[in-house]
This record gives C-alpha cells, structure tokens and sequence, in this order.
C-alpha cells in the first residue's frame, strides 16, 4: 500500500481565532498527531499554505498513482477523528476514489478540488525536447 500523506495548512486561520493563540490550522495538526500516533503508511505534514483561505482550516491528502483531494471547512477541535476516518478510505482504495455515500460528511462538504494522479512519465529521446509518441 502506498504511502499516504495529508498536508495540513498551519497558516490557516478562522475568524473565531484567538489573536494571540496558535492559528487554527496549527491547532488541526497538533490535534492530528495526537491523534494519529506512529501510523504506518501515514504521514501528516504541516505546509505553510494551500491557498485556500476562504474556507479554513485545509488539509490535502495524496500518495503516488492516486487521486489527490484537497478539503476545506474543518474544524480545528472537531475534525481530526472525522478526517483520520476518512484517510483510512482513502489509503484502503486503488486508485483513491472513495464511493461519495462512503465520505465523511465533512469531506463530501468540503471537497475544494480533485487532482488526478500524474501520469507516468514518457521518454525522451537523447537529443530532443520532446517526449517519444
């Protein structure tokens, strides 16, 4: 199986944030390592920004030869369990498509986007720029 990694947007910050305290997203990761523990097949990294600043807190999940689904409207102190749930669909998949009814409901709610996986990479022929048809 592969490696499943979920990025978490510590920049993250919900208007309900304490000036002083940790911005949600930071919240979100420190909630999901706890949470997580020593997972084989997971890794949760903390990114400084997914772009999606109108619907904090976001998180990202990805691994090689699947889809990559980047998720919006979490809750920094309810959503850890909810999205280690989902994650266990997502890495128990071929291809990363989990059947819509099998979501979380706050993955069906806050899908942002759907990548699809890259393709494999053609050769290019010594000497060109372009790869081989």
């Amino acid at each position: 199986m592969p490696e499943t990694v979920l990025y978490v947007c510590t920049t993250c910050r919900r208007p309900d944030d304490d000036p002083d305290g940790p911005r949600a997203g930071a919240r979100l990761l420190e909630a999901l390592r706890a949470r997580s523990g020593p997972t084989p097949d997971l890794r949760v990294e903390a990114v400084e920004c997914l772009s999606v600043c109108k619907r904090p807190c976001t998180v990202a999940v990805a691994a090689a030869d699947r889809w990559t689904y980047v998720y919006g409207d979490m809750d920094p102190a309810a959503s850890a369990e909810i999205i280690l749930g989902g994650l266990a669909a997502y890495a128990a998949t071929p291809d990363g498509i989990v059947p819509w009814r099998e979501r979380p409901e706050a993955f069906r709610k806050g899908v942002i986007a759907r990548i699809p996986p890259f393709p494999e990479p053609r050769p290019v022929p010594a000497g060109t720029l372009e790869p081989a048809e």
